[in-house]
């Protein structure tokens, strides 16, 4: 654009179109925004120059109160202020209501978001809510016009420099002063040096100049500014000198004392002491005020990390001042989210000082505290420190404070997630409160995390014996029953996993458990019936009546198929059978029911599911007790090659159970008991078997049929019944090799199904090779 002349100029004309309406973030003010457009025109009346500009204006309601009559009121506004259209009336009537009816609030800024959360409200800390400390008391007024001399107070002395400071700071507290302090560099620069150079001669001047810049912290817009005076860095370090003075005078009061001769050298000492800490605590507070807010950037955050703000923390959990705990707990909180900075606070021990801090009177402490530990307690390590600083009582008893009842609940369900932790809940009074919580929800939904609580408890048997004094069973059974409530059932499947006294009295609700299973209910519900009753090993109680009067038979037959249902419930399937199979009776109802065939069936689909592979064979392990299915396994089933197959299986539980069942079949039946000898030996002495076979041939690749004394070296015979092969005498070879090899039944030797299948194993009755 050319330069205007002067002489160009003619006529200058204003245009001001009205925008929208607003309430003062902090004051009874209404503010209306507006545009002014300002054009230049030339002798003919063109336009040669053009401006827009945004702009408001302030309307101050002081007079406002309960007493004010709004109508009237926001007449007199719009008839006063040309800027508003009489078509706005009523969106000004409502303003002036809003206005009336609001409460105190803190300003129109973006606040930060770190600073200390109170309970669950998410209340900011704007900077007229530090309280004010001793020292800000003045006995004039802070006037924004009169800054300048406010600075040249800095330039003075201490006194006059703390003056200075505390009237800079009284303008500061108002937010509406923040913009013009922030355009004032000079002031800011002043301040900045001033607390470089001087923060050691005075911590009134110190924690003044710091508030300052705390006032700007609380917005995030400000940081930026505050940063650039480097105030966080300055802040940490004159943190970590007088935490270092605080070790100081801690020693000297303890040497003092220690001397009963200078006993009111030691009470003098203690009262300036106390002075002294007072305004300590005052700088601590509004120093890690401030660092907090910084903290919104995790890339500030990470600089404070590597100043080892988490060690300093965690030092001054210390004190005894419950306003700096909360602030100090609320940081820790914050910075807990990081596994870097957990793991700080796991070397630094911090949960035994939180401990300390349990249970306590103030309310924000007490939440912050919580809310900290729960973070907390999702490591491991961590929840062991919680235990060893013995915080499973104090946690159990705060479970009676309803407002912090949540928190407590999460903390301790992460507790118990942890077997080694589970019984130390029976020796308090968490599981009668626990009870009393379920039991008031009524037929309500229970909370996930109270009722998962209760299933982790409920996996040890004295918490088990604790949740059915009383009438607990029974107010459980009755809940999930009628409910038909998942979660009530699983808790009621683990209580009745434990033998002792809480498994018979499960024997009075065989019946109502086992009906669910008649009927078409959810898979998740059935399962969970389903195993509380397949953990009932009960020897009184009479299964062969429970399978005839539920018709249980077929159900278990119908759910062995493969894709019959979801996995989960028929391994509950399987497990039931090898529960109700300890019975005779019973154990001859599945075998002429064609279960026996129906499990080879589920064991050959499942083959590589160790838990299916597991119970199937328990299954036959019990059923080989009895006469009739003894005789069906052996004689009408592949059922012992199977066991053959899975004698050598990787799983060492499936091994064990597979060579007790083999040592009974092998007791009743005599050829399956050659077979079962025959297969031990080869497998225990296979290296040996491959040796003599390589043996068996000669360099020329012809078979070496003869020994040195001309007798075939093998034939075919049964290779048991020659003795000679591995009780050779005479030759220091054979001697060497016998000590090699493990002979005969060796022990602990470990194969796997690949070798299994790989060798020329024996298998009559037609088996399909195993797995």
């Amino acid at each position: 654009m050319e330069k205007l002349q002067a002489e160009d100029a003619r006529y200058l004309r204003r245009k001001v179109k009205g925008g929208s309406l607003d309430v003062h973030p902090t004051e009874k003010a209404l503010i209306v925004q507006y545009e002014l457009e300002a054009t230049i025109l030339g002798e003919m009346g063109d336009p040669m120059v053009g401006e827009r500009k945004e702009c408001q204006k302030i309307i101050r309601l002081k007079s406002l109160n309960a007493n004010t009559d709004i109508a009237t009121l926001a007449r007199k506004v719009v008839e006063e202020c040309r800027l508003i259209h009489p078509s706005k009336l009523p969106e000004v009537e409502q303003l002036l209501f809003y206005l009336l009816n609001r409460k105190k609030s803190g300003n129109g800024y973006i606040m930060c978001t770190c600073c200390p959360v109170l309970t669950d409200k998410r209340e900011k800390h704007s900077p007229r809510d530090l309280a004010p400390f001793e020292g800000m008391e003045l006995d004039e007024e802070a006037n924004i016009n009169r800054i300048d001399h406010y600075v040249e107070l800095l330039y003075e002395d201490i006194p006059e420099k703390v003056r200075g400071a505390t009237l800079i700071l009284h303008l500061a507290r108002n937010p509406d002063n923040l913009e013009e302090l922030l355009q004032n560099e000079t002031a800011l620069g002043a301040l900045a040096r001033v607390l470089r150079e001087d923060w050691k001669q005075s911590v009134d001047l110190a924690t003044t100049i710091i508030y300052v810049f705390f006032c700007f912290s609380s917005f995030s817009q400000f940081h930026g500014q505050v940063t650039h005076y480097k105030i966080g860095a300055l802040c940490m370090n004159i943190i970590e000198h007088e935490l270092k003075r605080y070790d100081l005078w801690q020693d000297e009061l303890q040497k003092k004392a220690a001397n009963q001769n200078v006993k009111k050298e030691h009470e003098k000492a203690f009262k300036k002491y106390q002075g002294l800490l007072i305004k300590q605590e005052q700088l601590l507070q509004v120093a890690l005020h401030l660092l907090l807010n910084l903290a919104e950037d995790t890339r500030t955050e990470l600089k404070m990390r590597n100043k080892n703000i988490v060690h300093t923390l965690v030092k001054t959990l210390d004190r005894e001042d419950e306003e700096l705990l909360v602030l100090v707990v609320s940081f820790l909180k914050k910075l807990s989210i990081f596994l870097e900075n957990k793991n700080d606070m796991a070397e630094t021990y911090a949960v035994e000082k939180l401990a300390r801090l349990l249970p306590c009177k103030h309310e924000d402490l007490l939440n912050t505290t919580l809310r900290l530990l729960l973070n907390l307690s999702f490591d491991t390590g961590l929840r062991s420190q919680m235990v060893q600083a013995g915080l499973i009582p104090k946690l159990s008893a705060l479970l009676a404070d309803e407002s912090q009842r949540q928190l407590c609940v999460c903390i301790l369900y992460h507790i118990s997630v942890d077997d080694r932790f589970k019984s130390m809940f029976a020796y308090t009074d968490c599981i009668p409160q626990l009870m009393k919580m379920l039991f008031d929800c009524g037929e309500s939904p229970m909370d996930p995390e109270l009722i998962s609580f209760c299933i982790n408890l409920a996996a040890n048997k004295r918490n088990a014996q604790v949740i059915c004094e009383g009438n607990g069973l029974k107010m459980l059974m009755k809940r999930g029953l009628k409910l038909k409530d998942v979660l009530t059932m699983k808790m009621i499947r683990n209580v009745s996993q434990h033998d002792g006294p809480t498994k018979n009295l499960f024997i009075d609700y065989v019946g109502d458990l086992a009906a669910q299973t008649g009927v078409q209910e959810r898979e998740e519900y059935v399962i969970e019936c389903l195993g509380t009753l397949a953990n009932l090993t009960i020897p009184d109680l009479d299964w062969e009546l429970v399978l005839k009067e539920y018709n249980l038979v077929p159900f278990l037959k119908d759910h062995l198929k493969p894709g019959s249902a979801e996995d989960d419930l028929i391994l509950e399937v399987v497990i039931m059978i090898g529960t109700v199979s300890m019975d005779d009776s019973c154990a001859a109802m599945m075998a002429k029911s064609g279960i026996i065939s129906a499990l080879i069936e589920l064991l050959n689909s499942q083959q590589e599911d160790d838990e299916f592979v597991c119970q199937i064979v328990y299954v036959f392990y019990q059923m080989v007790f009895h006469q009739a299915t003894r005789d069906v396994i052996i004689k009408d089933t592949q059922a012992p090659a199977y066991l053959i197959d899975l004698m050598h299986d990787k799983n060492a539980e499936i091994r064990k159970v597979c060579d007790n069942t083999l040592d009974i079949i092998a007791e009743y039946d005599e050829e399956w008991g050659r077979k079962i000898q025959s297969e031990k030996f080869r497998w225990h002495n296979y290296q040996w078997l491959e040796m003599v076979d390589n043996r068996a041939m000669g360099d020329d690749g012809e078979p070496f049929m003869y020994g040195d004394d001309g007798e075939p070296f093998m034939h075919n015979g049964d290779i048991l019944e020659r003795p000679d092969l591995f009780y050779s005498a005479g030759t220091e070879e054979s001697r060497n090799t016998q000590q090699r090899l493990n002979l005969f039944y060796s022990a602990g030797t470990e194969g796997s199904r690949n070798t299994q299948q790989r060798l020329n194993l024996f298998y009559s009755a037609g088996t399909a090779g195993g797995r």
